[in-house]
């Protein structure tokens, strides 16, 4: 059996944007019937009758005859899935065709799903972030439809590559997001569409040989002096006093800012006359384990009996605590841009370059891969010099050559 199908242009009837629709037709055996309309229109003067598409690369002549691709591909696939049938006819297959895609779902349609389905979700294995992040991707994307092409939604199968690459120009550019910004936003749409994949909504990969890059970051952190100025200032009002006592909480055991928010009286445990955080990151759902030192448990107590909710600490909204961290920053005399999960960076290098294993400073900070860890693994000219220091005390043997090399 030989089975094509071709296309042609409508070329007398216009709609409002002066396009004419793309009709569909199927052969078998030289026999050939019409399927009806394709849902694309164009602009006639840019159909190429000898192969049965767009003229050009623009991104929408791509985009449009990737859906035509997209329905060839359709067709061909009811042709091969029933090409041994004894009854198939063009009716047959036009009948299944119209059948499988009688509902059309757009893009928008579908991410508006997911992410409702995320909303839906919340407090049972995923978190308000996790919803807000999608979102904000989403209207990232409608507002670069309507800017670049004029539109609020596309079909699935106008979802193509050259659309993606443009996507993401838009975010770097127009968007100003930085570059982890903009891939971190991208991983997340791309999330909705291997959903659609999977929902069989979708039948191509616009994402095919995209590669995401993440910039290496160098993570801020504060030094063993720069700590210091901040636990012994004295500080006039009680609400930058409270605001600096959890940052340096946090420098001492590590946590970001939503797992010391959660924290409750619950999450101290005691283990051998030891006291312990035992929590789980709200990012990760991972365990978070970390002995409290002296500090850290100094805090505790001074804020015992302080707090509303059953919290162990006052804390305030994150976008709060940093608007203080900067006044406390400028009285401090520190010049870096101080944020509440600088302490969390501070906590991961103070612990590494003072040596505690990497393994051990993983499993605290909850990261669920140990190159992660890794970011933070700094060495300070401080360490330097400690390790030289110490490597010269135990170079006693080579003194009685250095004579010998000074004449």
């Amino acid at each position: 059996m030989i089975f094509k199908v071709s296309y042609y242009v409508r070329s007398n009837y216009e709609n409002k944007q002066g396009k004419s629709p793309v009709m569909v037709r199927i052969f078998l055996n030289g026999e050939m019937l019409n399927v009806g309309s394709s849902g694309i229109c164009v602009d006639k003067k840019m159909w190429n009758n000898s192969t049965n598409r767009l003229k050009g690369r623009t991104s929408e002549a791509l985009s449009l005859n990737a859906q035509l691709d997209d329905i060839s591909s359709s067709l061909q696939g009811i042709f091969r899935r029933h090409e041994l049938d004894e009854d198939l006819t063009l009716d047959k297959i036009k009948s299944i065709y119209l059948g499988k895609n009688k509902i059309k779902t757009t893009f928008m349609e579908l991410y508006n799903k997911y992410l409702e389905d995320i909303k839906n979700q919340v407090g049972n294995g995923k978190t308000i972030a996790t919803y807000h992040k999608y979102s904000a991707a989403g209207k990232h994307f409608e507002n670069f439809l309507h800017l670049k092409y004029g539109r609020k939604d596309l079909m699935p199968s106008e979802l193509t590559h050259i659309i993606i690459h443009d996507f993401e120009i838009y975010l770097r550019t127009t968007a100003a997001l930085k570059p982890n910004s903009a891939t971190k936003t991208l991983k997340f749409f791309k999330t909705v569409v291997i959903f659609a994949q999977k929902s069989g909504i979708m039948t191509h990969d616009p994402f095919i040989h995209h590669h995401f890059h993440l910039e290496q970051v160098d993570r801020g952190f504060l030094t063993d002096e720069e700590i210091q100025r901040i636990m012994q200032k004295e500080f006039v009002t009680p609400r930058l006093e409270a605001v600096r006592d959890i940052f340096i909480f946090s420098c001492f055991c590590g946590l970001a800012y939503i797992d010391v928010a959660n924290l409750t009286q619950d999450n101290i445990v005691s283990l051998d006359g030891k006291m312990w955080i035992m929590t789980r990151r709200q990012k990760t759902n991972i365990p978070s384990n970390i002995l409290l030192l002296d500090i850290p448990l100094m805090i505790i107590d001074k804020y015992k009996g302080k707090t509303t909710k059953n919290r162990l600490l006052p804390i305030l909204s994150n976008q709060k605590m940093n608007s203080y961290l900067k006044e406390i920053a400028d009285l401090c005399g520190i010049k870096k841009n101080l944020t509440f999960h600088l302490a969390r960076h501070t906590f991961a290098t103070m612990t590494l370059s003072k040596g505690v294993p990497i393994e051990s400073v993983s499993k605290m900070l909850g990261h669920t891969n140990i190159k992660t860890t890794q970011i933070y693994a700094r060495i300070t000219n401080k360490k330097i010099e400690e390790d030289m220091l110490a490597l010269a005390g135990k170079l006693d043997n080579f003194n009685d050559s250095i004579n010998q090399i000074k004449k």
